[in-house]
């Protein structure tokens, strides 16, 4: 079935369907990941996003029921070169494209998806329409459609993708910790990497007040990754600056790294094309050394690379920076416990050298106890 991609701008791409038939809208973005597909589209960081995938060929290893992130598939669109014909794997239940059926999710397969990476490269990640079967139209029509769709900037989404109810992650073996953790769209390897190294984590809901985060009574309070624009989360703001005030050992990752920059006082940018995928390049400054990490982002942190800053918590400095083009990548508070990255140490999918950073919070909350 013949299915056509719209970018903002104008420019179409037509292939055939792939997934469910009919239209969706979102903002396209691409990831360089050559693996792990299951995880970027139960990522619920990818809400309201057409995820372009640069590998050309995706669905190899179909689908199983083990390696979800969350509940349900995220983005609002999905789009590939060379979709699998057959899949291998010993744990697929099915295919990808029959996954992407039935959950709704409309696709498209048999574009150019290196012309299309290129064309958001230069032009930067764009608002987008995908369009099957009945949805079809004259292109003056998609495209008109296209350009009345939401943009990324200015969107507060984080509490449609969070948990409604708080639940408990139980340690695995004795119990050490208890971490209060804030879902902004958390993933659900992210407590479990917490819960290995014995932290019973309790997973709460986005609008969470302060008085919710302590009345766990946490040894540190966690801030997951999520989507939407950083400028709008003024109420999880307000929630990091009160657990700075009471020094409480603090750990964010993504859309959390972002919210203690702006807890902190630094503002934030929407990037060019951000970054997605499992093959970043990011330098810890504190060690030297570099890790290969894997990103969701598309916002940042507007800090200052070359000087240790004063915030109103104390001095920050820059932790950890990317290598393809600068952008912060981590903050270290230096007199209060609080430290976050922008990438996924997590490591579902992606590599796992920024597994440490786990450790390094139970150090945290290990000194702030002693």
């Amino acid at each position: 079935m013949p299915a056509v991609l719209v970018l903002e701008d104008g420019r179409t791409f037509r292939g055939q369907a792939y997934g469910a038939t009919g239209e969706t809208f979102g903002e396209a973005v691409f990831n360089t990941g050559m693996s792990g597909y299951q995880e970027t589209l139960t990522d619920p960081s990818y809400h309201r996003q057409v995820v372009v995938m640069t590998a050309p060929q995706i669905g190899n290893t179909g689908w199983n029921d083990e390696d979800d992130e969350s509940q349900q598939i995220w983005v609002a669109g999905y789009v590939v070169r060379d979709p699998a014909r057959v899949a291998s794997n010993w744990r697929s239940r099915r295919s990808l494209d029959e996954e992407l059926d039935r959950q709704g999710v409309v696709g498209i397969s048999g574009i150019d998806t290196r012309a299309l990476t290129r064309h958001l490269r230069e032009r930067g990640a764009m608002r987008c329409g995908i369009f099957s079967g009945e949805a079809l139209a004259e292109p003056a029509a998609l495209l008109a459609r296209v350009q009345q769709s939401p943009e990324m900037k200015g969107a507060d989404l984080c509490a449609e993708v969070a948990t409604t109810e708080p639940y408990v992650v139980p340690a695995i073996g004795e119990k050490k910790f208890t971490v209060a953790a804030l879902d902004l769209g958390i993933k659900a390897m992210t407590p479990q990497r917490m819960a290995e190294r014995g932290i019973e984590v309790h997973v709460l809901p986005a609008n969470s007040t302060l008085e919710d985060v302590y009345a766990v009574n946490p040894d540190g309070v966690f801030f997951s990754n999520g989507p939407g624009d950083p400028a709008t989360a003024d109420h999880q703001v307000a929630v990091a600056q009160g657990v700075l005030e009471r020094r409480t050992p603090f750990f964010g990752i993504c859309f959390g790294n972002q919210i203690l920059g702006r807890a902190l006082g630094f503002g934030t940018y929407k990037l060019k094309y951000g970054h997605r995928g499992i093959n970043q390049p990011v330098q810890d400054r504190t060690t030297g050394k570099v890790e290969v990490t894997a990103h969701n982002h598309g916002f940042a942190v507007n800090a200052p690379l070359d000087k240790v800053s004063d915030t109103p918590y104390g001095r920050v400095e820059v932790s950890h920076v990317c290598l393809n083009d600068d952008v912060v990548e981590g903050l270290q508070a230096l007199d209060v416990p609080a430290f976050s990255v922008q990438y996924h140490p997590e490591a579902a999918a992606g590599p796992h050298d920024a597994a440490y950073l786990f450790d390094r919070f139970v150090k945290l909350m290990e000194g702030q106890r002693a």
